[in-house]
């Protein structure tokens, strides 16, 4: 029977995107869980006025981080079981 090598070679190279698509995925939400960490510390041994623009931001920077990480998370969960 005639084998399609040429197909063979481009779902090769598809599942290979994919394997790396899911690589970075995970580096990326690791790099964001370090991102809380560091966010969380700075809040913590924030000396400053609770309600100053700058702990604010913190606020808002760590409220933005915990979205991401959250969207990172759910989409790597989709990639890993559509793999």
């Amino acid at each position: 029977m005639f084998q399609n090598t040429e197909g063979y070679k481009m779902e090769s190279e598809y599942i290979n995107r994919k394997t790396k698509l899911i690589e970075y995925t995970k580096l990326h939400l690791i790099s964001l869980q370090q991102d809380s960490e560091e966010l969380e510390r700075k809040m913590i041994e924030f000396e400053g006025d609770l309600g100053s623009y700058e702990y604010q931001q913190l606020e808002i920077a760590d409220i933005g981080n915990t979205g991401e990480m959250f969207a990172t998370a759910h989409l790597l969960q989709v990639m890993e079981e559509m793999l």
